[in-house]
């Protein structure tokens, strides 16, 4: 079994997305990529919707591949040296460390996050800053928070109402969430993008 393969299946995902009407491509675009004892989550939203949207969003995906090991702040500086010139991005990022029990997190623009937790105690949201990836970067700083057994995250782009954690079934997979939280608030006038993963170890 190789390391990649080892840290995917601590993790299970679930993801739901659609175009705005009338588009092929979205502009929203995620990322799940393993490392050595961690695996990287990403959802980026391009500024706009639409093929336009797609290529920039996509860039910044591919940017965060290569390097995925790095410290989030590392991997979102990269991203906004890479986006110079285009219409930009906003974007969440969040690093699993399997090893520390802990998940890094950050956030630039509004693609929201919540962390689950297992044991039902109080739930961690992601802190959004302003700005865009690209264009203007505010001052950056990831937060840190324990990561348990069954611990489940949602990122979700503005293409979907505010309040969607609360659709959240503990007793559903995360496919099931991200279905579910779909069909409950995608706004349906933006490219729209919900994911959903839970920790199995």
């Amino acid at each position: 079994m190789t390391e990649t393969t080892k840290e995917m299946q601590l993790i299970e995902w679930g993801i739901a997305t659609k175009a705005i009407p009338g588009e092929v491509e979205s502009g929203d675009q995620y990322l799940i990529e393993p490392f050595p004892n961690g695996v990287l989550i990403a959802v980026v939203d391009g500024l706009g919707h639409g093929e336009k949207a797609s290529i920039v969003a996509k860039k910044a995906v591919a940017e965060m591949k290569s390097y995925s090991h790095e410290p989030v702040i590392s991997l979102l500086r990269r991203c906004h040296v890479r986006l110079k010139g285009t219409r930009g991005v906003v974007m969440s990022l969040v690093s699993f460390n399997f090893h520390d029990g802990i998940v890094d997190w950050l956030g630039v623009g509004n693609v929201e996050g919540v962390l689950f937790r297992a044991d039902k105690s109080s739930n961690e949201r992601l802190m959004l800053r302003g700005g865009i990836v690209g264009y203007r970067l505010p001052s950056l700083h990831e937060a840190t928070v324990p990561l348990k057994k069954g611990d489940t995250l949602i990122l979700a782009t503005d293409g979907l109402r505010s309040g969607f954690s609360e659709a959240l079934t503990r007793t559903n997979s995360p496919q099931e969430n991200a279905d579910l939280i779909f069909s409950k608030y995608s706004r349906g006038t933006d490219d729209a993008l919900v994911l959903v993963v839970r920790y199995r170890n």
